[in-house]
């Protein structure tokens, strides 16, 4: 099998893997549950991550403030990803805080962190989640490799198979376009 077979089998392989797991249908419904109340509730959706995982978290928000699939009106959500603010926060208070000070900053209670991470291990993905609990947000973790450190700290973990970071976050997306779509029909029925 050459490499490129090889590399869309192995991603059909973790997405099987990923569907057969009984367990992971009811965590990303929950996800989608909490975000519809979120955003019924006025409050915001904020996300981040770190190398391709920020990427994700920007797409996240942008299909919220943007528009998915259907027009409608935008909804809050912000990805955690001005570098000014992270060269800011990581030059005076060290890297480990770029994401905690903006929960700091912009969360409050009824908010939803979505924490993207292949490893779950990331210092500032941890704090984040620290002070998202310690704020009342509610924390969606989008993992990989078992969950790490960040693992006990979300209130919705969902935990994709795969040993590469590429093979998580191909099903990370996945995951976010399915919940943007179920979101999105509980809010604006109308629209499907």
């Amino acid at each position: 099998m050459n490499t490129i077979e090889h590399g869309f089998h192995d991603a059909q392989h973790v997405l099987t893997k990923f569907v057969n797991d009984q367990d992971q249908f009811p965590r990303v419904q929950l996800f989608a549950d909490k975000l519809t109340a979120t955003f019924r509730a006025g409050c915001k959706a904020m996300s981040c991550g770190n190398g391709g995982s920020m990427s994700d978290a920007m797409h996240f928000a942008e299909e919220w403030s943007g528009r998915y699939r259907q027009e409608r009106p935008p909804l809050p959500a912000i990805a955690f990803s001005d570098p000014g603010h992270m060269s800011c926060v990581a030059n005076d208070y060290g890297f480990a805080e770029v994401f905690a000070r903006q929960v700091q900053a912009l969360g409050k209670e009824g908010d939803l962190l979505l924490l993207l991470s292949t490893s779950g291990n990331s210092p500032n993905l941890i704090r984040a989640a620290e002070e998202a609990r310690a704020k009342g947000v509610t924390t969606v973790g989008l993992l990989g490799k078992g969950g790490g450190a960040v693992l006990p700290l979300c209130d919705i973990p969902i935990v994709v198979p795969g040993n590469t970071s590429d093979r998580i976050q191909e099903l990370h997306i996945k995951i976010i376009h399915i919940v943007i779509e179920t979101v999105e029909r509980s809010l604006f029925p109308d629209l499907y």
